[in-house]
Order: C-alpha cells, then sequence, then structure tokens
C-alpha cells in the first residue's frame, strides 16, 4: 500500500507541473541583491526505470542539491531558481525527460525593464534530443557565466547549455516598469537631388523623355534619373528623383518648372530618426500636476490571466476604480481589454476581410504572435536586403494591431501588409514614402498606420501624397508626436486635416505628459491654428510583442497610433456590409463625436476625448454620410475644455478671435459649400453684439476643408457687458455617388456663445508682434538656448499659445488683455494699446514699420523687447554636416535677427552686441539664469541699466575655454524725451525666460515690472538696481552672415544678399463682416456641447454577426459574454480557458487529500474481529446501507 501512495503523490504532483505549465509566468517577489543562486534539483521517477543525474561531473544518487555563487557585479540580478528533471513516456513507451526550471525570487536593477517572463535570453536555448522536452523559464538577462548541465539517462547523454550573458534586451519590462518611446525627428535636404513630379502616373520611359526634353531646352547636360530598387519600378509613377551636378538650383528649378506635365520640383529630403527606449519605473512616478497631464508615464501589472472582470465596462467607467494608485497598477493593461475589444470579438468580428498596411521597419515573417496566411504582403522600400525588423518598433506596432497570442492585437483576422520603409540606422527619404504610398493605393489598402513623424508640414511631395492616399478611401492613423508637455509641438502628417492624429493617455485617463499639443502652425502668422490631436486613447505603458517573441510594454503616441489603427480595422470588418460608406471622414466623425470627453483638460489636448470603441460601432452600425464640424460648436466662455478662447473675453476694437474649424465631409471625397455661411445671431440672446467674418475653401478635398471665423464686438457693444450667443449655418454638397440622381447635401449649424466686456484701458492691452517670428519649416532657424544640443531647430511657433503659453496665462492673471499681430506694424492702431511686445523676432522690417513705429512710440505707445544670442562666428560653429546628404546646415540667422532689430531700434538710439553671453545672477530678491542671451551695446544716456558678470559663452562655444566678463548690460529701461505724450522702452537680451521650451528659471515677474514701468513710468522696486550707466562708444554694429539665405523665407525680403531689396509691402487684412440673419428665439440649453451625428440612435441594439437574436445592450447589460456561444472569439475562449486546469487541479488534490485521509484513518484504527452472523449479515447489506 505504501507504494501505491507513493505512486498517487508522484502522479498528483506530475500532473500539478503539467497544468502549471498552462499558466504561463507567475508573478515573481523580490531577494536581497548579491546572494547566491541556489538550483535544487528534484529527481521524480517511476520504478522501475532509473537514471542519474550528473551536475559539473559530480554523481550524488537520484537526488542532487547544488548551490553555485556567481561571481558579484555591481549591477548583479539574483534570483533562486527550482530545476525538475522528471521522466516521462509517451504513447510508444518511449523515455524521455522533462527539464524544468521556475525562477522562485527575483530581484531586479533598478535601471532594467522586464515583462512578465523576466529573465529571457531567446538565443541561449538548450540543445535537446528529441526525446528531451524543455520547458524552461528562459533567461532574457543573465550573468556572464557559461555552464553546461549533463543529463544520464541509461546510455543516452543529453547536454543542456545554458549561458547567462550579463545583456539588457530591448523586448524586456520588469512588473512596475515600462519603456517609454521617445522619437527624435529630423529632416535635411539630399545636395542636388530634386523630386520631380508630374501631372499624372507615366511609365518609366515617358517621364525620362519629359525630364529629358526639359533639360535640353535649358542646355544642361549633367544630370540622371535615381533609379528605383524596389517594387514600385514596374509600375507607373507620378514622379521621379534625378541628381545633377555642375549647376546652380535655381537652373535646374527653372528649366524642369517650364515644362507643361511637370507639376513641382521640390528637394529630396532625407528623414533621421532616433528611437530612444527610456525606462520609467512607476514607483518613481510623481502625482499629477494641475493639468491633469502626470509628470511621468504610469504603469501598472501586465498579467492579465484570471482577470478578465476588469475589461468589463463596469470595471473601465467605475469611479471607485481610481480612487486608489496601488489598486491601478494591479489593473491589467491589455489594451484590448481596456477598450473592449472581447465585445466586438464576442459579436463575430475579428478584423476580417480588411487590409491594413504597417509602414515601419519591417516584421519577421515567422513571427508567432500572428496568425498563419494573415501576413499578406512584405515589401521593403529601402536601400537594406532584408524584410526583417532589426529595431522591435515595427513588430510592436504590428502586434498591437493584429497579435493573437499573449499581448492580444485588436484585428488579428485582418490582412496584414508590411512596409519597411526605415533602415536599422532609422533612416529613410521622401522618395521610399513615396513610392510606398503609390504600392499602398495601388493594394487597396483600407487602415494604414503611420507611427512616424516630424515638424516637417512644408515637404509637398509629401503631404500631396498624403491627400492622394487618403483620397483613395485609405484612412490613414498617425501619431501626434510625442514633444509634450510643450503646446504647439504637433507632428506631420497627423496634422493634417484629413488624417487621425492621436495623442496618448495613461490607464488614470489623463493625458500622457509626452503627448504633443496643439494648435496646428500651418496657419501663422496670419491664422490661427487648428484643434489638433483629433482624439486621444492609451499610449502609456501599452502590452504589444516583442521583437523575437514574448512581450514588451511600451508608452508613446507611436503606441497610442496602432491602438487607433487596430481599432479602426476592428471597427470596418464589423460593417463590411456599409463599407461603401466607410471612408477618412465617415471613420473620423464616428470616432470624435462617440469620444469620451476627459475633464480639466483643454481641446488643444485630447481634441474630442477618448476612443470609446463600443458607441463608435453602434455609430457606424447606423450612419448616414453627412458633413460635421469640428469643433462642433464655438464657446468662448467653456472652461477649461475652449481654452485659450475662454481665457479673456472679446471686446470692441480689439484684434478679432480667430477660430478654425474643420468641415469633414463624409458625403464624398469632393464637395463645395454652398453659397456662403450665414451668421444668425439669436435676438433675445443679444446675439447683435457680435460680428462674425468667414475665410473658407469653398472646394473640399480631400474629404475636409477649413471655415475660419473671426468673431469681435460690435461697436455698439463698446461699452456693454453679457453674453451674446447666435449660430453659423451652412450647406455642403458632394455629387451623387452609386445610383443615386441627386446630390447629397448636408447642413451644418455651429452655435456660437461670447463673453462681451466694455474695451479696456490702453494701459492693460498688449499687442504680440507674431508677424516677426520665424521657425522651422522651412528655414534652419538654430534653437535659443545653444546649451539643448539636443533640440536644434525653433519648430514651435513662438506663439502666446504655443511655446509662450506660460507667459500668457502669467499675464491674463495679472489682469492683462493680450491680442496678436499677423501682419505688418502699419496695420495696426497704436492709440489702442499700451504695450507692443517684441520677443525673439527672426524676420526682418520694413523702412514703413521702422518710421511707423517711432512715430507710434512719440504719441504714447511702449515698447518692450526680449533678443537672443546672435554672432556669425558661432552660426558657423552651430552648423552641422551630414554625412548622408553631404551638406551643410547653416543657420539663417542667430536666435534672433539682431541686425534687423538694431535697424528697428535706431531711431531711438539703442542697439544689441553680438556677444553670446550665459550666467546666473541676480535682481533684487530674484535669482535668475541668463540662456544664451546678448547684450546692450547703444542706450541713451539718460537710460537706466542693469550689468552683471557673465560668462563669454560665444568664446567658450569657440575656443572651448570659460571667459567671464564683468559689467555686462542686459536690462535697461529708458523714457523716450521726443514728446511730453512720448512712450517708453525696455530692453532684455535673452527670451529664454519667457519660452516654456526649455525653460529653466522664469523672468514672469520682471516682464510684470517692465509692463509696469512702460504703462506709468514709474520704476518699480523690484527694479530699482537700474541705475544710468553709460556705454561706451560703439566701434562697429553686428552685420549679417554672408551667404544665409534668409530671403528664401522672409516675408520682407527677396533676392540674394549681394543684392536683397525689400519686397512690396503687404495690404492689411480686411475683414468683410456677415450680414446678420437674426433669428428671433433663444438659444437651446443644450447646444453648446458636443453635437452627435445626424441620424445616430445611440440605443439601436448591434446585431453580432451570424447571430440576429443576439443584442448588443444584452451584452453591456451582462458585462460578460457567453464563452459557450459559437461566435466566441476563440481568443477570448482560450484565455477563459485557463481556469479550468487551476480548477480541475484542486479538485484533484481535494479527491486525493480525502482518500489519504480516510486511507490513513482506516490503517490507523484497531481492528476487532466481528462475530461471524453479524459479519454474514453485513456482507448480506452491502450496496444497501452506507458503509462507514
Amino acid at each position: 500500500m505504501r507504494s501505491e501512495i507513493l505512486y498517487c503523490t508522484t502522479l498528483f504532483l506530475l500532473l500539478a507541473c503539467h497544468l502549471q505549465g498552462s499558466f504561463g509566468a507567475k508573478n515573481i517577489s523580490a531577494t536581497p541583491a548579491n546572494q547566491s543562486i541556489d538550483i535544487t534539483t528534484i529527481l521524480v521517477h517511476s520504478h522501475p526505470k532509473k537514471f542519474t543525474f550528473k551536475l559539473d561531473d559530480k554523481e550524488n544518487g537520484e537526488i542532487n542539491f547544488h548551490s553555485h555563487e556567481y561571481p558579484k557585479e555591481e549591477d548583479r540580478t539574483d534570483v533562486k531558481v527550482k530545476t525538475e528533471l522528471k521522466l516521462l513516456q509517451n504513447a510508444d513507451n518511449q523515455s524521455f525527460l522533462n527539464y524544468s526550471t521556475t525562477i522562485n525570487s527575483l530581484e531586479a536593477p533598478s535601471n532594467h525593464t522586464s515583462s512578465s517572463s523576466p529573465y529571457l535570453d531567446h538565443a541561449s536555448k538548450p540543445t535537446i534530443d528529441s526525446r528531451l522536452l524543455v520547458n524552461d523559464t528562459k533567461v532574457k538577462k543573465g550573468f556572464k557565466k557559461d555552464k553546461t548541465d549533463a543529463f544520464l539517462f541509461d546510455d543516452l547523454k543529453l547536454t543542456n547549455t545554458r549561458k547567462y550573458e550579463h545583456m539588457q534586451m530591448c523586448n524586456s519590462s520588469f512588473p512596475g516598469q515600462t519603456e517609454r518611446l521617445d522619437i527624435e525627428f529630423a529632416s535635411s535636404i539630399v545636395d542636388n537631388e530634386y523630386i520631380v513630379t508630374f501631372n499624372g502616373y507615366y511609365k518609366t520611359q515617358a517621364r525620362k523623355r519629359f525630364i529629358t526634353a526639359a533639360m535640353q531646352e535649358a542646355g544642361i547636360t549633367s544630370w540622371k534619373i535615381l533609379p528605383r530598387i524596389n517594387p514600385a519600378n514596374t509600375y507607373p509613377s507620378d514622379f521621379d528623383v534625378i541628381q545633377f551636378h555642375g549647376q546652380s538650383d535655381q537652373a535646374v528649378e527653372a528649366a524642369l518648372k517650364d515644362h507643361p506635365l511637370i507639376k513641382r520640383v521640390t528637394p529630396h529630403k532625407k528623414v533621421t530618426r532616433s528611437l530612444k527606449f527610456t525606462k520609467v519605473n512607476d514607483n518613481d512616478e510623481p502625482e499629477a500636476d494641475d493639468s491633469g497631464a502626470p509628470h511621468h508615464i504610469n504603469t501598472f501589472n501586465s498579467r492579465n490571466a484570471g482577470r478578465k472582470s476588469l475589461s468589463t465596462p463596469a470595471m473601465w467607467l467605475s469611479p471607485s476604480k481610481y480612487k486608489s494608485r496601488k489598486l491601478l497598477r494591479a489593473v491589467p493593461k491589455q489594451i484590448v481589454s481596456a477598450l473592449q475589444a472581447e465585445m466586438l470579438w464576442g459579436l463575430g468580428y475579428t478584423g476580417a476581410g480588411v487590409k491594413v498596411a504597417i509602414f515601419d521597419t519591417g516584421l519577421a515573417t515567422d513571427h508567432p504572435h500572428f496568425k498563419r496566411g494573415r501576413l499578406k504582403d512584405r515589401t521593403n522600400w529601402t536601400n537594406e536586403k532584408t524584410l526583417d525588423d532589426g529595431l522591435g518598433h515595427g513588430t510592436f506596432v504590428a502586434g498591437v494591431i493584429a497579435s493573437h497570442k499573449e499581448c492580444l492585437g485588436f484585428a488579428p483576422d485582418a490582412d496584414l501588409y508590411v512596409f519597411r520603409v526605415f533602415t536599422n540606422n532609422q533612416v529613410s527619404y521622401t522618395s521610399w514614402f513615396l513610392d510606398a504610398f503609390n504600392y499602398a493605393i495601388l493594394k487597396k489598402i483600407d487602415v494604414l498606420n503611420l507611427s512616424i513623424g516630424g515638424p516637417d508640414f512644408m515637404d509637398h511631395p509629401f503631404v500631396d501624397k498624403v491627400w492622394e492616399l487618403t483620397a483613395n478611401k485609405v484612412i490613414m492613423v498617425s501619431a501626434i508626436g510625442n514633444d509634450g508637455p510643450l503646446y504647439g509641438t504637433l507632428n506631420n502628417p497627423a496634422d493634417q486635416l484629413d488624417v487621425i492624429g492621436v495623442g496618448g493617455i495613461n490607464f488614470e485617463h489623463q493625458i500622457a505628459r509626452f503627448s504633443s499639443r496643439g494648435m496646428t502652425t500651418w496657419e501663422l502668422p496670419a491664422g490661427y491654428g487648428r484643434v489638433k490631436p483629433d482624439i486621444v486613447t492609451y499610449g502609456s505603458a501599452v502590452r504589444g510583442s516583442a521583437l523575437k517573441t514574448s512581450c514588451r510594454s511600451l508608452s508613446g503616441t507611436s503606441v497610442a497610433s496602432p491602438v487607433v489603427a487596430g481599432a479602426v480595422t476592428l471597427l470596418i470588418s464589423a460593417v463590411l456590409d456599409k463599407k461603401h460608406m466607410i471612408n477618412p471622414a465617415s471613420m473620423k466623425q464616428a470616432l470624435m463625436s462617440t469620444a469620451r470627453r476627459l475633464p480639466d483638460v483643454n481641446m488643444f489636448e485630447q481634441g474630442y476625448g477618448r476612443l470609446d470603441l463600443a458607441l463608435a460601432l453602434r455609430t457606424l452600425k447606423n450612419y448616414t454620410p453627412q458633413a460635421s464640424a469640428s469643433p462642433s460648436y464655438i464657446d468662448l466662455m467653456e472652461s477649461p475644455y475652449m481654452w485659450p478662447y475662454c481665457t479673456q473675453p472679446v471686446y470692441y476694437g480689439g484684434m478679432p478671435v480667430i477660430v478654425n474649424v474643420t468641415i469633414l465631409n463624409g458625403m464624398g471625397v469632393t464637395g463645395k459649400i454652398l453659397d456662403k455661411p450665414k451668421w444668425e445671431p439669436y435676438t433675445p440672446e443679444f446675439g447683435h453684439h457680435i460680428d462674425v467674418s468667414f475665410s473658407y475653401s469653398a472646394d473640399l478635398w480631400p474629404w475636409s476643408g477649413y471655415l475660419a471665423v473671426s468673431i469681435t464686438a460690435s461697436k455698439d457693444a463698446a461699452t456693454w457687458e453679457g453674453v451674446a450667443k447666435g449660430q453659423i449655418t451652412l450647406t455642403v454638397e458632394s455629387p451623387p455617388e452609386d445610383e443615386e440622381t441627386e446630390a447629397r447635401r448636408s447642413t451644418i449649424v455651429i452655435p456660437v456663445r461670447a463673453k462681451i466686456i466694455p474695451t479696456p484701458p490702453r494701459s492693460k492691452r498688449i499687442l504680440w508682434d507674431q508677424y516677426h517670428n520665424l521657425r522651422y519649416p522651412p528655414g534652419y532657424f538654430p534653437r535659443d538656448n545653444l546649451r539643448m544640443k539636443n533640440d536644434p531647430l525653433d519648430w514651435n511657433g513662438d506663439h502666446i499659445h504655443t511655446n509662450f503659453k506660460d507667459m500668457y496665462q502669467h499675464l491674463r492673471e495679472k489682469g492683462y488683455y493680450v491680442e496678436v499681430l499677423g501682419s505688418p506694424f502699419t496695420c495696426f492702431d497704436a492709440t489702442q494699446y499700451g504695450t507692443l511686445l517684441l520677443v525673439d523676432p527672426e524676420e526682418e522690417y520694413f523702412s514703413e514699420e521702422i518710421s511707423k513705429l517711432r512715430r507710434d512710440i512719440d504719441n504714447g505707445l511702449s515698447l518692450i523687447v526680449f533678443a537672443d544670442w546672435y554672432n556669425v562666428s558661432v552660426m558657423k560653429k552651430v552648423k552641422f554636416y551630414d554625412e548622408n546628404t553631404r551638406q551643410w546646415w547653416m543657420p539663417d540667422t542667430g536666435g534672433a535677427n539682431i541686425p534687423a532689430l538694431n535697424e528697428l531700434l535706431a531711431p531711438l538710439d539703442m542697439a544689441f552686441s553680438d556677444t553670446v553671453y550665459e550666467g546666473d545672477f541676480k535682481i533684487g530678491e530674484h535669482d535668475m539664469y541668463y540662456a544664451s542671451g546678448t547684450s546692450i551695446l547703444k542706450f541713451p544716456e539718460d537710460g537706466l541699466l542693469f550689468t552683471g558678470t557673465f560668462k563669454n559663452q560665444g568664446f567658450e562655444v569657440m575656443k572651448a575655454n570659460t571667459l567671464t566678463v564683468p559689467d555686462v548690460p542686459v536690462l535697461g529701461l529708458h523714457q523716450v524725451s521726443s514728446s511730453p505724450s512720448a512712450g517708453r522702452v525696455a530692453l532684455y537680451g535673452d527670451s529664454n525666460c519667457l519660452d516654456s521650451s526649455h525653460l529653466q528659471k522664469d523672468c514672469f515677474w520682471m516682464l510684470s515690472a517692465m509692463l509696469e514701468y512702460t504703462a506709468h513710468n514709474i520704476v518699480p522696486v523690484v527694479l530699482s538696481s537700474l541705475s544710468k550707466a553709460p556705454l561706451p562708444p560703439v566701434m562697429e554694429m553686428p552685420s549679417r552672415m554672408e551667404g544665409n539665405h534668409l530671403h528664401r523665407y522672409s516675408k520682407v525680403i527677396e533676392g540674394s544678399l549681394s543684392s536683397f531689396h525689400s519686397r512690396p509691402l503687404p495690404q492689411c487684412p480686411s475683414l468683410i463682416w456677415a450680414m446678420p440673419h437674426p433669428l428671433n428665439k433663444s438659444a437651446p440649453s443644450d447646444i453648446y456641447q458636443p453635437q452627435r451625428l445626424l441620424s445616430i440612435d445611440i440605443d439601436i441594439p448591434l446585431n453580432p454577426a451570424n447571430r440576429p437574436d443576439l443584442g448588443f445592450s444584452a451584452l453591456r447589460e451582462h458585462n460578460t459574454l457567453d464563452i459557450q456561444s459559437p461566435i466566441a472569439s476563440p481568443l477570448l475562449s482560450q484565455d477563459r480557458l485557463t481556469w479550468f486546469p487551476v480548477i480541475a487541479f484542486l479538485a484533484t488534490c481535494l479527491v486525493a487529500l480525502f482518500l489519504f485521509n480516510q486511507y490513513y484513518r482506516t490503517k490507523s484504527r484497531p481492528k476487532r474481529k466481528r462475530p461471524r452472523p453479524r459479519k454474514m449479515a453485513a456482507i448480506s447489506y452491502v450496496g444497501k446501507v452506507p458503509g462507514v
């Protein structure tokens, strides 16, 4: 009997081991560092088979306890390993070994991240015989130690070699940690190469004939067409890349542009993307800031086995879910569960029938996370001879969209088309994208994910091709950028009207700190930017496929983008019967109209809100083609969503408030706005106090257009205060489709509400000069802080609502009213303003501006200037040579255009120098930092100056040595004495203390003090240290750099430096106010809310595929899916079935314990002999009464 008990116990242990293997990796607790590694080997065998175990040439019979201590290293991770070796038999009675290793405890170093299987080196699998089954917990990071374990089984020798090499794998992440994906983007012009775009698609020989004819006519002979080495070389194309030598750029451009079939000639650009995986530990995460955006990325436990209830709507939408950060981190971040994709799977929708393209770094054809047959096409558009992913980014993106194992994707049955457009060095060219886009159009792709982007929205061939792509009904989803929390950091193409731009949130439904913010900067300086991103979704600590196998956690908007792309793919598969209605506009409408708005977050951070997959499906199921507006209403009072409009009321005489509305046309790729938009004020709601002007795109293509609404107070409201309401109405028309006979029409109504106040006093009104700010693109305008080497370009727009947002908020809190001038100085009435604010100007000035400004100052206008560094030698030093393009990138000016600024200040007898200074100093009790600023070179003798001791940063840049200079004048105040009513001037040599881009120590207090001085001619106490300090005579003024290309991008000058001249002074913008069409009724109370699409009934139940009797509402009511249902997804069922081995194991254990207990009690009970008659009676009642 004892042998039977031992045999049963052995079977139970084997069953336990087998069942345990089905659960995957376990959560692992921590152990102190620098301990030994204990390997306990337990041999379980069945009689009569015998074998010996040999470890390090020491035989210790059937049970061996081995301890080995590895050399201690600085960042060693110590781990206890339990190794089990089991003898098993298969159906053919062949014996084989089961060798399993379980990591019992683990402490990770602070600088390492790991997945749910913490240590795994896929390259060091054991060498196994066909009869050796290995169930090894793999190791991703080890200990620079080679080790060989030998197993002896009868006459068979099996060798297991395990390498422990101390290395970090990019596809690992520990519980509680994730990786933030930082993407640095650079775009440069390839020397002597141009993209020639044609008016249509032509074959290779035809295109060559066109270019040859143009070149021959101009007498240009040294040129060639660069050959294509990609799948596009056999198809017609609409562009070629030419390379030339010995000719000027202007001559080549002129020769090609004269050809009637050539549409555009643009420089060929090289794109360099730098992927940086930054490890983030959620244990070090600070609380969210006041804006609702966390300072760092939140991460959570990624294991989701046995926690399916957390994916139900009741859990994810419950307020109690967010009461504890520890509880939140226990929430599994399986992204499909967070967005309730399982609900759609349960309805039978898994992405089947939808083609999705992934433009990234490639994908291996044998990756285990993707279903066989779903990877339909892999193409390489780079100059490398591989289709595989060498970086892991493309694999991760593909996994989020379509993985069906471990880290699940949204649409596992979608058809994948993988486009490798980046090399392993993360380099790409515009021409590669153009060819790949053409191929995507040819393949009739439905959804295209582009988890890349950059600030260059003026790469015209690229932008044009994106338009063409979406015009062919390709829904493009793109990441908005990882440059948050700074505003004005949107990336292209996500900032385009026809593209779904995606921002990131964490699992606490807060805007991720890294997510880029709006507005778009295309429209500056004359207009105002559009609302972007369009939508936000989870982009922090999202699990996706690792490079080879297993999962990893990443954060970034390039993670959020495939989340939306996967969701869009899944949604399309659910409405294949209405696929003719699905297009970039209708999908965008569905996503945006059903998004859930985040509280306390403005529209330039979240767009329409976070993605709601279930509501989007309802909308698409019942969608009617229509046009809509984004934003759907204009409420200049709604805080904080309508920031910055809600921060400053409207008043008569002020610069009009511009709201840039996007028109989405789901009725057709082309359309037009009939007649003109109408302004309909609500008479009882004082709507007549608002004047409205419109600027709009009469033709809508592709799928979209714009409506710029300029709003101001009417003249009769100059002294009135109150709330005025009205609405804008416009009608969009598109051509009929299919068998329709009449044009499609849709009417859009945009409610308007504004707070009006009496015109503020002149001293409280500030005019911000936007017209003279230049940025990248198109030119190379360098950073204002020379120490910020990782951010070489000035590309944030220099607007009060982008990188000067914090300064703007400070001024509003102090009671100032700030308006923006997007035209020359000749276009504003200086009598309305107290101070003109010039910050970091790079542009030249018209002579008319210079003379007008002097007159305005004589008549009482004050001027405040915040300059920046300028030095020709330093500009030449900060140029960089691009090895790939063989071209020097030279700045077109310094941080500010000091020569031009000095010309503006010359009538005031003031000037800045071209010496670059840096250093810490104090003004009164305020600590200050001077970051790459200039000094005051010339100033009136009766003016007040502040001088300090600074380092000559220009000398440091040029000589790599430090030079300290005393008595450097950096701040000056002066009362102009030309007339009794003249204004005042304040100069400061550094704008970095106002710019949020690289803000170290702000000087908002100093700006307030300057404004107090310019308004009242009273020197504030905080500036009492300023005194009269005559400056030495000026020997030489700063000069412009020879050979600069500023004239190419300037709105003021044209020509070249040797012969540059001023352009004609542009006409001042003149607004035509719309004729009001009064409505004698009150506005509805709920009209200033997100508008629902027309003909959409959210309460209509959804029918699953092939199951018309199962309603969507029933699923929401039960918050679960029936895994017995024939439509249930295998993904869901398989995950749920992991509970059954647990239940079976527990039941087996209970039965075993009961039997063992019963046997023990029976065995230990003393036996008594029954009397024979009673014994016979007992035998006769067997089966009739229960036994004891």
